[in-house]
């Protein structure tokens, strides 16, 4: 039945496969090394590109796992999704990305295997996931600043009529360094409408009311709403909603001592109705996003964390 959901790109960011010369096969270009992690999406490994020796990661997806396929221009297979996305946000060498989402350096199709699909890997970086849970609760200048970037980064998805669909702390890399974010896995992603979705591939816990309630809701309430939970994530260490009953009630608790004012973004991002949830737009103009925030020089030093590489 997956092979039913089929979308038929006709981006003009995408390349013209065609102008494409015949490429090496993968293990030609790429070493293979430790698996990083696996979950529902598939399995990333650490790898080595040969040319040169770039560190990169390599994502490994079954065809059985696949949940919407995409018809490129000029191909005769269809490709999972998350290539087609990638490619429109920069994936090419023709497209110019965003430094807040990750690059993907190739992809190929292996009998056997599924797809590869190939990885810029910044050093050092860490999930967000990771490094809230090593350093706790993070100071709101810092949350801030994660925020930011994420936010500009949807809003460059947006303008390339993408949505993403599973933003969480998993799924945003810190640059421990720096500072600096990049937004990953696109997997659950799709293209962005103003019709009602009513299939979600995403994390439940960051799910807003109108899902769980009727399986029904608009791409961009539900990704301020994912980020309400994640603002929370930041700066009180923890998500707010565990159960489908406290998503449905829609009113967090704060268990840290938080700003009236990040306290009053987080609870209109996570407003009961989507309609009464703000943009993206009018989240970077809340009096919260307008303070001054700290200039991040060294987060390393600052978060006493040794890097994960």
């Amino acid at each position: 039945m997956l092979d039913k959901r089929i979308v038929d790109l006709r981006l003009n960011q995408l390349e013209d496969p065609k102008a494409k010369t015949a490429k090496e096969p993968f293990e030609k270009q790429y070493k293979c090394g430790a698996l990083l992690g696996s979950g529902g999406f598939g399995s990333v490994f650490s790898g080595q590109r040969i040319s040169d020796g770039q560190q990169v990661a390599i994502k490994q997806i079954s065809r059985d796992r696949v949940q919407q396929w995409a018809r490129l221009p000029g191909e005769v297979n269809m490709v999972p999704i998350e290539i087609a996305l990638l490619l429109s946000l920069g994936g090419g060498t023709l497209v110019p990305g965003h430094r807040g989402i990750i690059r993907m350096l190739d992809w190929f199709e292996v009998q056997g295997q599924g797809y590869l699909i190939v990885f810029e890997k910044p050093q050092p970086c860490q999930d967000l996931f990771d490094f809230i849970t090593e350093r706790g609760e993070l100071e709101e200048p810092v949350a801030q600043s994660f925020l930011k970037q994420v936010i500009e980064a949807l809003q460059f998805c947006h303008s390339k009529g993408i949505v993403h669909r599973d933003i969480k702390d998993e799924n945003i890399l810190v640059d421990t360094r720096t500072g600096d974010i990049k937004i990953i896995d696109f997997g659950s992603g799709a293209i962005l409408k103003d019709k009602i979705y009513t299939d979600f591939e995403g994390t439940r816990v960051y799910s807003p009311p109108e899902w769980i309630i009727h399986q029904r809701y608009n791409a961009r309430p539900l990704t301020v709403w994912s980020l309400g939970v994640l603002l929370f994530d930041m700066v009180c260490g923890d998500i707010p909603f565990e159960r489908d009953a406290d998503i449905i009630q829609a009113t967090p608790s704060f268990t840290k001592r938080i700003s009236k004012e990040c306290q009053s973004l987080i609870r209109w991002c996570l407003a009961y109705r989507a309609e009464d949830r703000p943009t993206l737009e009018q989240i970077l103009k809340h009096p919260w996003m307008m303070e001054n925030s700290e200039d991040i020089v060294d987060l390393q030093e600052k978060s006493n964390i040794k890097p994960s590489l």
